[in-house]
């Protein structure tokens, strides 16, 4: 089925993106963020896990958890261009929040299509927070090569080894972990408070968000728990990747917007031998360069999440050239939003240092825009022979 115009994006979503850009505006301001995430300077302190419980609660009291869970599980089901506009938009405010994680191991559970899995997309649905547990230490969630056991004797499934690189790992309720057996991968539903499972977290650059690795000795779940059987979590993984990849990159063009206007803005105000900044072609030129790598990367990321709803047998390849494009356009914003900033830009003090730290992990998270461009290389032209 071909994309409809505009990739779908109607009346609905125009209204969401108000409606969430006023939200965050209000409870996650630019100095609410500074004083929530940034009132530690050490770069010696131990990670830390903050966010505003509060602003959560009313988030899901306005049932935006649930906008990417099927109606089938209890959840809204809106189109998968709704939630990149609402993710778009959490990365606009660089929202502190399990949002994100949440939404992506939603679409991988949707994916399974067991009643497990809809179980697990039910307790979403009623607001508890999730987030995937499946790659290994080389930041790969490929199905061959998982750091993850399980073995499984007399109906009781045990799980075994280290999940890497887990986004908000200390916000979730509950972790979605991918684990071999027998050289085949299953998917499982692991309580964050399994007896067990140990959270560790890490020391990362970004401000708003909290990453652990978790290890998991001994946990004992039951086959409720299994939300892909060895063997299915393999393909539940390949169709969950897209919406990953497009999520992460709708944050990177939220996050990339903010920087172009808060930049823009600067150098508008911002005067230097009798002029103001964006007088000069050195500084407006680079800053429009900045607005056409965001529009180009939304646009990829749109067509992505288009593609999810419409024709899902490319959503895949439109993912990864999202987050290519995503990848460099956050590189590029970062530099920019920081050197038009003068002096200030690389202090504590300026806003805009939460948003370089969360563009650029985001940059790496899940491959940066090199490794997404060779698979697209495979894709098109096939692997590198001999």
């Amino acid at each position: 089925m071909a994309q409809p115009s505009d990739f779908g994006y109607g009346m609905e979503e125009q209204i969401l993106r108000a409606e969430a850009r006023k939200f965050f505006k209000d409870t996650c301001d630019e100095l609410r963020l500074m004083d929530l995430v940034a009132g530690k300077t050490d770069p010696h302190r131990e990670p830390e896990c903050l966010w505003d419980k509060k602003a959560w609660k009313k988030m899901t009291d306005l049932g935006w958890t649930t906008l990417a869970v099927p109606e089938r599980a209890g959840g809204i089901g809106m189109s998968a261009v709704a939630v990149a506009t609402l993710v778009e938009e959490a990365g606009r405010a660089a929202f502190p929040s399990p949002l994100i994680s949440t939404i992506n191991a939603t679409y991988v559970l949707s994916a399974c299509h067991t009643k497990n899995a809809d179980a697990a997309l039910a307790e979403i649905a009623d607001n508890r927070t999730a987030a995937l547990a499946v790659t290994n230490r080389k930041g790969s969630w490929s199905s061959s090569d998982t750091d993850v056991s399980a073995s499984h004797a007399n109906g009781v499934i045990t799980l075994n080894g280290t999940a890497w690189f887990v986004q908000d790992a200390r916000k979730a309720d509950f972790f979605v972990v991918a684990a071999g057996s027998n050289d085949e991968v299953g998917l499982y539903v692991v309580p964050a408070d399994a007896s067990g499972v140990t959270v560790v977290p890490d020391a990362i650059v970004d401000l708003t968000r909290d990453q652990a690795h978790v290890t998991f000795e001994g946990v004992e779940v039951g086959p409720a728990c299994t939300a892909a059987d060895p063997g299915s979590g393999s393909l539940a993984l390949e169709l969950g990747l897209p919406a990953v990849l497009t999520m992460v990159s709708a944050d990177m063009c939220g996050a990339g917007e903010w920087q172009l206007q808060t930049t823009a803005a600067y150098a508008g105000k911002r005067v230097q031998f009798d002029r103001a900044l964006g007088y000069f072609q050195a500084v407006k030129h680079p800053i429009v360069n900045m607005m056409i790598m965001i529009d180009s990367a939304r646009s990829l990321v749109y067509n992505a999440a288009c593609a999810m709803d419409h024709e899902p047998e490319f959503s895949s390849v439109y993912a990864h050239m999202a987050k290519a494009a995503a990848g460099d356009m956050a590189a590029f914003c970062s530099g920019r939003s920081v050197q038009y900033h003068g002096g200030m830009g690389f202090t504590w003090e300026c806003f805009v240092h939460l948003y370089f730290k969360r563009q650029m992990h985001n940059q790496v998270l899940y491959g940066d825009a090199a490794h997404h461009r060779v698979k697209l290389a495979d894709f098109f032209m096939g692997p590198p022979r001999g």
